[in-house]
């Protein structure tokens, strides 16, 4: 038995207490190769679902099953409010935007001209209720093992969820972010350190994990943010988690679909490279500084609320998806890629983590002696 079982290889049945985070970049981080590979691997693979229809989300889960017969989830983002009333349809979004903020249509003409690309309108719905419900009542009757909510309030999926034997993890930036997914009825919380990459909050792990912990005893906590070696893992469990949510270094498997320019951006950039930004979505997300959010620092302008902000980037992204431009598309990535140096296979990314962290506590261990 491994020195890092925790309670958290009972409930789920794994060997190592390692999640691999479920990412989203247009479904391209978390393909069913890497979720299965991630599981067969000991650990726990999670496909980032946002933005894929129920039917995508269907067909990505059947896939995992013909590859691993382990658990693994599926990650979803939910919107501030599930009132449908409330969410227009991207055509309205874009005519609000251009009738009321002005400025922002013209960022987006202007960054399209710059680099020579010709305009794009996304397609898809825009954080539409109705669409992630659709997804919701995919993935729990197709039945996975667990059901990671970002960003929102996953109080509404949770009943659903538990009924299906489907357990319920929520992701928190503060203590009382983390004491409000308790309240919605989750039974993991993942606190997310600044550090992170994609979505995050503004306060480090050292301080955020022990906090959360103490606060919401006996929900247990897994830490999330800056964690890519058996070093960082040990820490986090010391500091009172049971688990570690790793995103960034799964970026640079070979399963993944990550696109290569954001790989090699991951593996020359420092960790001073990984910013916090509201330019792609409107929301603090940690991404690669490229010459779109240095565009938009220089603007002056503050982000649209979401999904307003996201609109009018998506709109850009599409245009530069479709000019092979992923140079200038959203590379959420964290602090800790600036000691990340290549790509793996999947299961060794996991292999390494697992020798590093029981030979941190063999060299702790001696230190007692």
């Amino acid at each position: 038995m491994s020195q890092l079982r925790t309670t958290l290889c009972d409930d789920f049945g794994i060997r190592y207490p390692i999640m691999q985070a479920g990412m989203g970049m247009r479904g391209l981080a978390t393909p069913p190769e890497l979720v299965a590979a991630v599981s067969n691997a000991g650990g726990m693979g999670f496909l980032g679902c946002s933005w894929l229809d129920a039917e995508e989300v269907r067909r990505r889960i059947r896939r995992v099953k013909e590859l691993t017969d382990k658990p693994f989830g599926v990650n979803l983002l939910l919107p501030a409010s599930m009132d449908n009333a409330s969410i227009p349809d991207r055509g309205e979004m874009r005519l609000r935007i251009r009738k009321d903020h002005p400025a922002h249509a013209r960022f987006l003409e202007d960054l399209l001209k710059t680099h020579g690309l010709e305009p794009v309108e996304a397609v898809g719905t825009a954080m539409s209720p109705d669409f992630i419900r659709a997804q919701v009542d995919a993935f729990v009757e197709e039945g996975v093992a667990a059901f990671a909510a970002g960003l929102g309030d996953p109080g509404w999926a949770v009943p659903k969820a538990h009924a299906a034997g489907i357990k319920v993890l929520g992701l928190a930036g503060t203590v009382r972010n983390a004491a409000r997914q308790v309240e919605a009825g989750v039974d993991y919380v993942i606190t997310q350190g600044y550090e992170a990459g994609g979505h995050t909050g503004t306060i480090a792990n050292f301080a955020l994990i022990p906090a959360v912990v103490e606060a919401i005893s006996p929900k247990p906590v897994i830490a999330a943010g800056a964690i890519a070696s058996g070093q960082a893992m040990v820490s986090a469990l010391a500091l009172g988690a049971v688990g570690v949510w790793i995103g960034t270094a799964f970026l640079l498997s070979e399963e993944t679909h990550t696109p290569a320019g954001h790989q090699e951006a991951i593996i020359g950039g420092a960790a001073e490279d990984f910013v916090i930004t509201r330019a792609y979505t409107g929301k603090t997300a940690r991404d690669y500084r490229n010459d779109v959010i240095k565009a938009w620092e220089a603007s002056g302008l503050k982000a649209l609320p979401m999904p307003l902000q996201g609109v009018l980037m998506d709109d850009f992204v599409a245009a530069a998806t479709k000019a092979n431009r992923d140079d200038l598309t959203n590379n959420a990535a964290g602090q800790i890629s600036g000691m990340l140096t290549r790509k793996r296979p999947a299961s060794e990314i996991v292999m390494r983590i697992v020798e590093e962290a029981e030979r941190s506590m063999d060299r702790l261990e001696a230190m007692r002696a």
